[in-house]
């Protein structure tokens, strides 16, 4: 064989290597999926229900989640929630938390999604709390706001999180109305944090933060206006946050209401153990006497990294006599709560 013919040979055979190595370089990443799970069990005591003092065991949420993480910047996320179907029926049933997939362009600060997404505060106070398996947020326990809507959204973040952002454009009718014909239901909601000062925890709820959260829309029945401003403080061992809300409903705002919220979280150094403290006042329509005071104490521990236990003492207090009669068995509870992740 002359040598030329062995350097051809030699030069094909690299070639066939370089154009295989390029082809395996250019061949899209697998799609990452990844699974888990959250559950909430609870133990509930009525304390003023003196005749039967009314107790029960619970599980009062279980949601299974199921991540994809795809090439060119694609996300999606699938969630489903367990609950109580209530109005006579004991049972639980499954229903869709989130559904939605999301696109983030190389370099960029935004994030852009479409389905059933988080809405902007609720998701965001919750992770700021980290303690859902207590119960629902004020502004949630009124009514006022879901964690999840119908439509399509943008999120940011700068500095990392210094600047944390989302807006979203969605039904109006929370993840458990309906996604199919609503007629003119649309909301557009939008919350900005700016965290003023810097902790030992740099995650987007983290640091000395101020927020605003304000949502505008226009029902078939009027107005469905929020309008929220909150102060924050979170390190790794303290919480605290206040907020303050206002509300319009109906027909040129005919129903304005207020919602008030502070809370607070101490880690004990070094040690597995919390306390717990918040208070909410609900007050929903101006010029009725219809104002609750809710008083939530407890501690918790961290029994493992997957097994929270939460002990507390959940207290409400109404304007009027009449209220907290028909209220009365379910005014003082003694509760025992856990939260489980996997």
């Amino acid at each position: 064989m002359t040598c030329s013919i062995r350097r051809a040979l030699g030069v094909a055979v690299v070639a066939s290597v370089a154009s295989g190595t390029a082809l395996v370089a250019q061949a899209p990443a697998p799609p990452q999926v990844s699974v888990g799970a959250l559950v909430y069990t609870q133990y509930v005591y009525q304390l003023k229900d003196s005749l039967n003092h009314t107790n029960s065991f619970d599980i009062t949420r279980a949601y299974l989640n199921l991540f994809g993480k795809f090439a060119s910047g694609v996300t999606a996320r699938l969630t489903t929630d367990v609950q109580r179907v209530g109005a006579g029926d004991n049972s639980l049933r499954l229903r869709l938390k989130y559904a939605f997939a999301t696109y983030t362009p190389q370099a960029s600060p935004l994030t852009f999604k479409a389905g059933l997404i988080h809405a902007p505060f609720l998701d965001w106070e919750e992770a700021l709390w980290d303690y859902r398996m207590q119960g629902p947020m004020a502004m949630d326990r009124a009514g006022y706001l879901s964690a999840a809507d119908y439509g399509v959204g943008v999120d940011g973040k700068w500095g990392p999180d210094k600047i944390n952002m989302q807006f979203t454009i969605v039904n109006g009718t929370f993840y458990s109305g309906s996604g199919g014909a609503i007629g003119d239901t649309k909301d557009a909601l939008a919350r900005v944090s700016v965290r003023v000062m810097d902790t030992d925890d740099s995650s987007r709820v983290g640091g000395l933060r101020v927020t605003v959260y304000g949502g505008y829309g226009r029902a078939p029945t009027g107005d469905r206006n929020r309008y929220l401003g909150m102060v924050s403080y979170r390190s790794k061992q303290i919480t605290l946050a206040g907020e303050a809300a206002a509300t319009q409903d109906g027909i040129l705002s005919a129903t304005n209401g207020h919602v008030y919220s502070a809370f607070g979280v101490y880690k004990f150094p070094q040690a597995k153990a919390a306390v717990i403290a918040r208070v909410d006042i609900t007050h929903k329509q101006s010029g009725v006497m219809d104002r609750q005071n809710r008083y939530i104490v407890g501690a918790s521990y961290q029994l493992s990294p997957n097994w929270r236990l939460l002990a507390d003492w959940d207290y409400a207090n109404y304007q009027t006599d009449a209220l907290n009669a028909a209220n009365y068995a379910m005014r003082s509870q003694a509760l025992f709560q856990t939260q489980i992740a996997f």
